[in-house]
């Protein structure tokens, strides 16, 4: 065997590349063919050009606020046909499960009333927002984005770590760790029928457009995004362009009458349908926080008079609650009078008291998680914690036991990843992203693959220093799907505030090509008359760089 895997170790988790050492599963051959005959120099020039080729194009992550570019290891993750169709079956089911709760929860209340739910459970949950009562999407459609996080048991069972139902991010890197992929390891992608990405922002342009209100035929589409200074801002960029739709910050909006428009260098242009990559808190300063700089003022009253539809729907994070969570597999039996495909991990609700004691007194055994959390953070590993942090923890539970779930520490599947010159195993989660239209669940093969790189490590949060992997789904051989048209709604314009147009055309998109970055400057490149440049709509820049950084859309 070449030296790349002859010292390679296997971790306590299951190993998804070798069934037994030096015998790789199936799934994994032609890729095992390939990596072995390399030199570690070898691979590690095929890495570097990996790393320079994501760095060029700008493709980077804030990590405690650095740009850095987001790491991407050079050793795909790879799931069999069979293994994919369980999870993407057992996605679909359980985002019909949540999509059933978000309009029963924000409606009727049923599941309350019949005690499937608590429904201290609920009205505890910082993000169930009353002021979403009354929003009833035109097509039924909250969750139009759904990110699952996954996680690989010992015996290499898929089971269902959270749900993500709010702001996921983390598809642009899925697309473009795909795109790098395919030109350091061409000679695998010959050999091995992989299932494209490609389609997904099609899939998603298609279920936006059929979210747009009653009688909008041809729905203008924007992209809301906080600012340039949020961590996942080359997603919303990326997606935007993809999508061929306007990339907009919420100073670019006015809200009058209950009708949302956009500010145009051709005047104003009603928007119909909003993909806001901002929190809850932060988009509509008149509903929620006053101190927004990030929101439209009035946009929940327009969305609540069926003139806007706003995707995902506000309210969703009650659904991401993690103690709401421990609730779903009932939740499935309830609403689908299904089995859940995908099971939880054993987790344990603290505010029963006898509960909380057995957490207690056995904290340097499990994980301890804040039940409104995102992007790993706040998470308390109790086997890597030290006294002091056990001792911290202890309290916080004991003062608000709602406020936390406990679950078993669960050693997740390995995948070899190139260390320094050596293949190391390492532990990965797996995020597939579904989108909904209201006919159907879409779920996109593969997702995003991430890799905690330290040893020993099992918080794979690209905002805790994690990485990523390609996520190749093998397909059948009748299965290799045609990749969708992306069908723009219309040819972007050009917006006052100089946001890119997606295309990259002339005009704002070429004098900036940041959005909010050109302001006037990048109107005067502009074709055709327009508005003058309105004035400076908020506080100084650091307020607004602020509120960008605090968006739970950089949770991936």
């Amino acid at each position: 065997m070449a030296d790349l895997f002859e010292d390679y170790r296997f971790g306590p988790g299951w190993d998804e590349m070798f069934g037994e050492p030096g015998m790789p599963r199936e799934s994994y051959e032609a890729l095992h063919g390939t990596l072995q005959p390399l030199s570690s120099a070898e691979l590690g020039i095929r890495a570097d050009v990996l790393a320079r080729a994501f760095l060029d194009q700008g493709i980077t992550f804030a990590l405690k606020g650095v740009e850095r570019p987001f790491p991407l290891d050079i050793v795909p993750r790879i799931i069999a046909h069979a293994e994919w169709r369980v999870v993407e079956s057992g996605v679909q089911q359980r985002i019909r499960a949540l999509e059933a709760f978000l309009a029963d929860v924000y409606g009727a209340g049923q599941v309350l009333a019949d005690g499937v739910v608590p429904r201290r459970i609920v009205v505890t949950s910082a993000h169930f927002h009353r002021e979403a009562a009354g929003i009833n999407p035109s097509n039924g459609v909250r969750v139009h984005v759904a990110g699952v996080d996954l996680i690989r048991d010992e015996a290499g069972t898929f089971r269902v770590l959270e749900d993500n139902v709010r702001v996921p991010s983390g598809v642009s890197y899925v697309m473009e760790n795909r795109r790098a992929m395919a030109h350091v390891l061409p000679e695998v992608f010959s050999a091995t029928r992989i299932c494209p990405v490609e389609s997904y922002p099609g899939q998603l342009l298609r279920a936006l457009r059929a979210a747009a209100p009653v009688g909008i035929t041809e729905p203008t589409v924007v992209v809301l995004t906080p600012g340039v200074h949020n961590s996942a801002y080359f997603e919303h960029a990326l997606l935007a362009r993809e999508m061929g739709v306007e990339l907009v910050e919420g100073r670019d909006l006015v809200c009058v009458g209950n009708q949302v428009a956009m500010r145009t260098t051709a005047g104003e242009k009603r928007v119909d349908v909003i993909y806001r990559r901002i929190d809850d808190e932060f988009l509509d300063p008149v509903q929620f926080r006053a101190d927004s700089v990030l929101g439209v003022a009035g946009l929940l009253n327009a969305a609540r008079a069926g003139q806007v539809t706003i995707a995902n729907a506000v309210g969703n994070g009650v659904a991401d609650d993690k103690l709401l969570y421990t609730y779903v597999p009932d939740l499935v039996r309830y609403y689908l009078n299904e089995e859940p495909i995908l099971p939880n991990v054993e987790t344990h609700r603290l505010e029963d008291p006898d509960v909380l004691e057995h957490v207690v007194d056995r904290l340097d055994q499990l994980v301890l998680k804040p039940v409104d959390g995102s992007g790993g953070a706040g998470i308390v590993i109790g086997s890597q914690a030290s006294d002091e942090e056990l001792a911290a923890v202890r309290t916080r539970l004991t003062r608000d036991p709602r406020g936390w779930v406990a679950q078993r520490e669960v050693k997740l599947s390995m995948v070899p990843t190139l260390v320094g010159n050596r293949l190391r195993a390492r532990h990965v989660d797996l995020r597939p992203f579904a989108v909904n239209d209201g006919e159907k669940v879409w779920v996109l093969p593969g997702g995003l693959t991430r890799v905690a790189l330290p040893e020993g490590a099992l918080v794979v949060n690209s905002s805790q220093g994690g990485g990523s992997k390609d996520t190749w789904v093998l397909a059948a051989a009748a299965e290799l799907p045609a990749p969708a048209e992306l069908a723009p709604v219309h040819p972007p314009s050009a917006v006052v505030s100089g946001i890119a147009g997606p295309d990259g055309a002339a005009g704002l998109a070429g004098a900036a090509g940041l959005a909010g970055l050109a302001g006037a400057a990048g109107a005067a490149g502009a074709a055709g008359p327009g508005p003058a440049p309105r004035p400076d709509p908020g506080p100084g820049s650091v307020t607004v760089e602020q509120q960008q950084q605090q968006q739970q859309a950089a949770s991936c």
